[in-house]
């Protein structure tokens, strides 16, 4: 079967500029995956008429579906319903319906119907009127060659509507297009090239249909399996058994899947096992306790935490020994154990986890230059300690903390 690609092309000097943020582009892409349909490209041009026609030519040339969103308001800048009438030598008429329903539009929320307002019933020709029942632009809709252009608003929720009243349901007659299935492996805990040492004779015989894909983000890499074909059914279980065969190489990194988070995963654990925990911050400042907390249902396992950044806290709160900071400093293995046993007991938790750090930019020594960070572990029976070495980034370190504490319980429950 053959693949069906699209291309999304956004008009508007706004989004060039960065004065708006393009979130459209992304909801566009899902939706057509869940239809078989790849995006091969996404491109924002500026509300100039070279650059919007070249756009158009440059993405029939690549795609089978072009879909198009901005440019339609009723002022002299915005130019994509002219373009489109250019792009297919049509002329621009005064479409009845349209005018009818933007007239009706204004006189429901008791505005005042201008001439410059009947602008936005001019539409080429040649186009299929997509009905706009939450805004005055219409969507449009050309056939060419086998290709598909249509032209939508930039509101994102006026273009949603559009897509799933007309858009979507229009493709899915005109093309017949595989299935697309994917599947996320979530880990944490190794970087991307070291995991992909570990897997590459598994990534070396994936079947054809199946592809892998890296996709790194702080502290994590998710592999993405993508299996096309015609039966959706079948390529779940393809991809499960090439999961099954992942499993002895690379499971202990795996927290989870597709939409899992790393908090939701030790929250899971922890229902699971019937144990409780409580967090001691200090260079962390409470993010551990931020993320866990995230998570509904999280009090049936969080007791509680402290973020005890002066000593006397650490001391006072959790029972410290002031030796202890004088021998090795807060930021030790020695100390960072005491603060995680200290933690436990003072909630009565079944674990207690730790941190403490020089996040930067500033207070680090050649002995423990910025980034350096203990973490630690306790459950009564076991206390672990583990030495991070990170970067000079501040707000990056917080961030590399919390997921090394939480993995740090993750690991305890899976190893």
């Amino acid at each position: 079967m053959k693949q069906i690609n699209a291309e999304i092309l956004t008009i508007g000097d706004e989004i060039l500029y960065g004065q708006i943020t393009d979130t459209n582009s992304q909801w566009m892409s899902a939706e057509l995956d869940q239809l078989g349909i790849k995006v091969v490209r996404k491109t924002t041009v500026g509300d100039t008429e070279e650059a919007i026609l070249t756009a158009f030519e440059e993405a029939e040339s690549r795609a089978d579906i072009i879909l198009i969103t901005g440019g339609l308001g009723p002022t002299n800048d915005d130019l994509t319903m002219p373009m489109l009438a250019k792009y297919f030598n049509s002329e621009i008429i005064m479409n009845e319906a349209v005018l009818n329903h933007v007239k009706d539009f204004f006189e429901r929320r008791g505005r005042v119907f201008t001439e410059l307002n009947k602008r936005q019933a001019l539409v080429p020709k040649i186009a299929q009127v997509l009905h706009n029942e939450l805004g005055t632009a219409p969507g449009t809709w050309y056939e060419r060659n086998g290709k598909v252009f249509v032209s939508m608003p930039g509101v994102p929720h006026e273009m949603k509507n559009l897509m799933k009243m007309h858009v979507l349901p229009k493709l899915q007659q005109v093309f017949q297009t595989p299935v697309i299935y994917h599947k996320l492996i979530k880990t944490v805990g190794i970087g991307e090239s070291f995991l992909a040492d570990k897997i590459k004779v598994w990534e070396d015989n994936l079947p054809e249909h199946v592809s892998l894909a890296y996709l790194p983000s702080v502290g994590h890499v998710k592999l993405r399996l993508t299996a096309v074909g015609e039966n959706r059914e079948q390529l779940e279980k393809d991809v499960d058994l090439l999961i099954k065969s992942f499993l002895p190489l690379g499971g202990d990194y795996v927290y989870g899947y597709d939409n899992t988070t790393l908090e939701e995963a030790v929250g899971d654990i922890l229902k699971k096992t019937g144990k409780t925990i409580a967090f001691a911050e200090s260079c962390s400042g409470g993010y551990v306790q931020h993320k866990i907390t995230t998570v509904a249902g999280s009090s049936a396992y969080f007791q509680g935490g402290v973020v005890p950044y002066h000593n006397d806290h650490k001391i006072n709160l959790l029972g410290v020994r002031p030796e202890t900071l004088e021998e090795h400093g807060a930021v030790s293995g020695a100390c960072v154990k005491e603060m995680a046993e200290g933690v436990r007991k003072l909630f009565k938790a079944d674990i207690g986890a730790s941190s403490s750090g020089i996040a930067g930019p500033g207070g680090g020594t050649s002995d423990k230059p910025v980034g350096t960070v203990w973490i630690a572990y306790a459950d009564g029976e076991k206390t672990i300690t583990k030495k991070l070495q990170l970067t000079q980034n501040r707000e990056l370190n917080i961030k590399l903390t919390e997921i090394a504490v939480l993995n740090l319980v993750r690991k305890r429950f899976t190893t």
